[in-house]
């Protein structure tokens, strides 16, 4: 049996099959790696590949379990809690960490090892998903339209329904203001205080601020010092926001956070086979300098679970060819602006 040097930890969950199924129409034969022995076996079984089981609290076993890997694939959320136990093992065992991370404390933390990891000759490259390849890609894109940016705004559109565990890691962010980026250091704003409009393609649509991972990410990719990411203003996401604003700190409560995680059982896993065949995406970048010149451009994509799928394994492919460069990195910054376009049903327009 052919195996490739790439652990995808996490691979029993919903994003994890995904990126295991891409990875093997993508020509990769990787190791399944997760926690649940039960759940793990029969998966592997079924695609005739090898499969390694540990917890993330026990060293001694997830040590065991990356030898011979050169690269992680970790999809195994919420990252809140998994990130740093498992970046910590790859850094000890000197194997390139990769992650679908999609929150601005996560990637802060990760590069906040650059230093440890380049010392150590291990690549760090967080949010290999939907978030943040096309936004990161795209934010890069816009850095090289306008030099000496001073703004960028990104609007996203298209994000209908999330995986049970996105949607545990939302409620992670319950009662807490917005994340933004202001002269380079991360930031919060009331919950609700920012809206604005973006044309996703049928005119302009308000949208709301909210705390994504490119707050983190872009700022490292493009130098750009002021960053803020909205999503368009469904009625899911401004009940989300209100809540925020009128309930504020209280859903940071112990009963509250309780009761958020434990509603989340309720939901479905995530979207169907279906409804990731119909659904696209829309990102919008705005770059803005001191001056008021703005530039834009706005790149369409396939649903956001089906662009993981297919971004995440070819980042994985190219790392395992040698594309490395030791420490934090992102993915625009190392992979350049046109990554994102090789992938199926991408486009990207000026609309200045």
């Amino acid at each position: 049996m052919r195996t490739d040097a790439l652990l995808v930890y996490g691979a029993t969950g919903y994003s994890g099959r995904l990126v295991v199924a891409g990875a093997i129409a993508a020509g990769l034969h990787p190791i399944l790696g997760g926690r649940d022995e039960a759940r793990l076996a029969p998966l592997a079984e079924a695609l005739q590949l090898p499969y390694r089981v540990a917890r993330l609290d026990e060293p001694g076993r997830l040590a065991s379990a990356l030898q011979e890997v050169r690269v992680v694939l970790h999809a195994a959320g919420p990252f809140s809690s998994t990130a740093r136990p498992m970046l910590d093992a790859c850094l000890a065992a000197g194997v390139h960490y990769l992650d679908l991370s999609a929150g601005v404390d996560e990637i802060e933390m990760a590069a906040a090892r650059h230093a440890e990891a380049r010392a150590r000759g291990v690549m760090v490259l967080p949010g290999v998903g939907f978030d943040v390849v096309p936004s990161d890609c795209l934010a890069a894109h816009v850095a090289h339209r306008l030099p000496g940016a001073e703004h960028l705004s990104l609007g996203i559109s298209g994000l209908v329904r999330a995986t049970r565990g996105s949607a545990k890691a939302f409620a992670e962010y319950a009662g807490r203001p917005v994340i933004v980026r202001r002269r380079g250091t991360i930031t919060s704003v009331p919950s609700g205080s920012l809206e604005r409009t973006f044309d996703f393609g049928n005119g302009p649509r308000s949208a709301c601020a909210v705390s994504w991972g490119d707050v983190a990410t872009a700022y490292y990719t493009t130098g750009i010092e002021n960053v803020d990411v909205y999503f368009e203003a469904t009625p899911v996401i401004r009940g989300m926001v209100a809540a925020n604003a009128f309930l504020g700190v209280g859903l940071r409560t112990a009963p509250w956070q309780a009761w958020l995680r434990a509603s989340t059982e309720w939901l479905p896993e995530g979207p169907s086979a279906g409804e990731r065949d119909a659904g696209t995406t829309v990102i919008v970048a705005e770059g803005r300098t001191r001056s008021g010149r703005t530039v834009r451009t706005r790149l369409r994509g396939p649903e956001a679970y089906t662009f993981t799928g297919m971004a995440a394994p070819a980042v994985a492919a190219r790392v395992l060819a040698g594309d490395v460069e030791p420490g934090f990195q992102t993915p625009g910054r190392l992979f350049g602006p046109d990554f994102v376009l090789r992938f199926r049903g991408v486009s990207r327009e000026e609309v200045d």
